[in-house]
């Protein structure tokens, strides 16, 4: 037998204090719907050069907010229980599937019903500012140089906790995550005596912070700020207090 090789460790989240919140004394159900949680900015790439149709932020940024919702808390036992909403039709149609397969096989086993959510997580992504502030330095002494340039966006996250019986929005957090994009660059300019041609020797580098990733930590955020203010709110309370 080959030996057992233990698997390496993957990082689920980005911001490390939503993996470590306690778990609840009774986890919240919560239920994330399909256009609940969409990009609202319509923002599209910046570029000087040419147009750019492609956005600037993904298109599904729900993905994150259920990652965030399912990995909260303690990886055994979660913070929270996320039921599926995104798929209903799917699921809905293949326990139809079950259910008359088993009528026509008169088994007698019954289909648990669905669980349903006491709460509705909702939001956006409401804004994404490019070139909120940028800038450069660099200097040049007998035709070598080397500069330095940077920028720095912004990403908006608006987040709500609805209760499902009521209506009533019960929690709402913005957050606001900075996403930075660095460049180097350093040339050499020179005459050359053979033929008196110009030489010109460039070697440059640029360092961008991914989208994605601000975005997901952005939202992980906007949990984890849920949680808390639900904890202070007395909505949800810890076993570890």
């Amino acid at each position: 037998m080959l030996p057992k090789k233990e698997l390496p460790k993957v990082r689920l989240l980005l911001v490390t204090e939503l993996a470590r919140v306690e778990p609840p004394k009774r986890k919240p159900i919560v239920a994330v719907y399909a256009l609940s949680f969409k990009d609202d900015t319509g923002q599209r790439r910046s570029n000087g050069e040419f147009a750019n149709f492609s956005t600037a932020v993904t298109q599904s940024p729900i993905t994150y907010l259920i990652r965030a919702l399912k990995h909260a808390g303690n990886e055994k036992q979660g913070f929270f229980d996320v039921v599926e909403r995104i798929g209903l039709d799917n699921l809905i149609k293949e326990r139809q599937i079950i259910r008359s397969t088993r009528q026509e096989a008169s088994e007698k086993q019954e289909l648990k019903p669905l669980m349903f959510a006491g709460l509705l997580m909702q939001g956006s992504v409401v804004g994404y500012e490019a070139n909120q502030a940028s800038g450069g330095m660099g200097a040049r002494y007998l035709g070598i140089g080397a500069s330095k340039r940077y920028r720095k966006d912004t990403v908006t996250v608006s987040l709500r906790t609805v209760s499902v019986l009521t209506g009533r929005i019960l929690l709402e957090v913005l957050v606001t995550k900075s996403i930075l994009s660095v460049g180097y660059n350093q040339d050499v300019f020179k005459f050359v005596y053979d033929g008196t041609e110009l030489i010109e020797i460039e070697n440059g580098s640029v360092q961008n912070e991914s989208v994605n990733l601000a975005l997901q930590a952005a939202i992980e955020t906007a949990v984890l700020q849920t949680i808390q203010n639900g904890l202070i709110a007395g909505y949800w309370s810890v076993k570890n207090d």
